[in-house]
């Protein structure tokens, strides 16, 4: 524990020379003191689809935070649309207790190169004007979305584990500090993709996967994702954690979302502070269709991964597959490459430091199974004490990425 205490105090980015390659550590020391304030990524939701439009309508997203600052921004989607988006009005606020009110006096608008309304083209992100508001760590912040005359698809992140708000008749009431008008509930976020924040964070982790790292089987609506668990253990070090995970997707083809080699750069290497990427991605490949049994296909497409990162001085952690014996999908000869490809991330010198959840979460008694505390009953998905044990061996591995090089 001494150990990795120590070594998440070590400077989390040293910027190269031109021609060279950043040096990273794991975070810089509690209370160090930057020069001037910068921005990182705060929090983060990729897109895994679309849904039907709405409309007309005003959807406040919830998001509950990792890091705080003193100013932010917002990253908005139309890139799996098909049709231009029309942004009518967007606004953030602090969540005031539970619902959609907004805490008094911190609803702002948000523009884009100073316009409230602009229109995004389909296949196209957006990021927003700077937005004055002191946000603190771990707040729930609104982002309201109003879009008076979408008709095509709408992107959107499916499984959120979060509610939101619509209120079907929008007009105006982006600017509600009341959320009386927000009478629909939904378990998705719309539009809205990410929040940057301007201060003191020294970087972010972008968690990068699948339904394990989108939170499937933990609690909704009390963020125990284990990327949020990993965000209160950094937080003292000045690091924000993004959850780049999407129910469904998969390392080598489209499940659910674009692949992982397919979104790498707009769903990690693009955001804004990015330091360290964590890969814990792969078991849709080994119990899905079309087959993925080729333990090399995976070895390369972990290769690929890391090289793309280290090509932007970021460094990677590589997560080892989970057991998933019991669930409808298994077979032993799906286990046999479970196995392999754990043997390559664990042994094959792609990663820069490796988290051996398999390891951690697997029952001693049978080690093709979860362990029965961490199983919320699918034997595949993590309850919210499984989540917390994935957290806590990401974060050991994160103390182990050697402060200098990419060895």
């Amino acid at each position: 524990m001494g150990k990795v205490k120590r070594v998440l105090t070590v400077l989390l980015l040293a910027l190269a020379l031109p021609g060279t390659r950043a040096t990273v550590g794991v975070a810089a020391a509690p209370g160090a003191v930057h020069t001037a304030p910068r921005w990182s990524g705060s929090w983060e939701t990729a897109p895994s689809g679309t849904s039907a439009a709405k409309p007309g309508a005003a959807i406040r997203n919830v998001v509950r935070l990792s890091i705080g600052g003193t100013a932010v921004r917002v990253r908005l989607s139309n890139r799996l649309g098909t049709a231009p988006l029309r942004l009518g009005a967007v606004t953030v606020a602090l969540r005031r207790a539970q619902g959609p009110d907004a805490a008094p006096g911190t609803l702002h608008a948000v523009t884009f190169k100073g316009a409230r309304t602009t229109t995004v083209p389909a296949g196209r992100d957006i990021v927003s004007d700077r937005v004055p508001l002191t946000v603190p760590d771990a707040a729930d912040l609104l982002v309201t979305v109003y879009t008076p005359e979408d008709d095509g698809r709408a992107t959107y992140h499916a499984s959120a584990l979060q509610t939101s708000y619509v209120a079907p008749e929008g007009a105006g009431h982006a600017d509600d500090t009341s959320g009386s008008s927000y009478k629909t509930i939904i378990k998705s976020w719309y539009y809205v993709t990410g929040v940057d924040v301007l201060g003191r964070a020294t970087g972010s982790v972008v968690a990068f996967g699948d339904s394990l790292t989108d939170g499937t089987g933990s609690t909704p609506d009390t963020d125990r994702r284990w990327p949020d668990r990993l965000a209160a253990r950094l937080r003292a070090h000045g690091l924000g954690v993004l959850n780049a995970g999407i129910s469904g997707n998969r390392l080598l083809h489209d499940g659910t979302g674009p692949s992982a080699l397919t979104r790498l750069d707009a769903d990690a290497l693009d955001r804004a502070g990015a330091r360290i990427l964590v890969v814990f991605e792969g078991v849709n490949d080994i119990k899905g269709l079309p087959p993925a049994n080729d333990p090399a296909a995976y070895a390369d497409a972990y290769r690929t991964l890391v090289s793309r990162a280290h090509a932007r001085g970021i460094r990677v952690v590589g997560v080892t597959l989970t057991p998933f014996r019991g669930y409808a999908a298994y077979t032993d000869g799906r286990e046999d490459v479970r196995q392999r490809v754990n043997a390559f991330i664990r042994t094959g010198g792609a990663f820069d430091a490796v988290a051996d959840a398999d390891a951690v979460v697997r029952d001693p008694a049978e080690p093709t199974r979860i362990r029965p505390a961490y199983d919320p009953g699918d034997h595949l998905h993590f309850t919210d004490a499984g989540m917390a044990a994935v957290a806590e061996t990401v974060r050991k591995a994160l103390g182990g990425i050697s402060p200098a090089g990419h060895g």
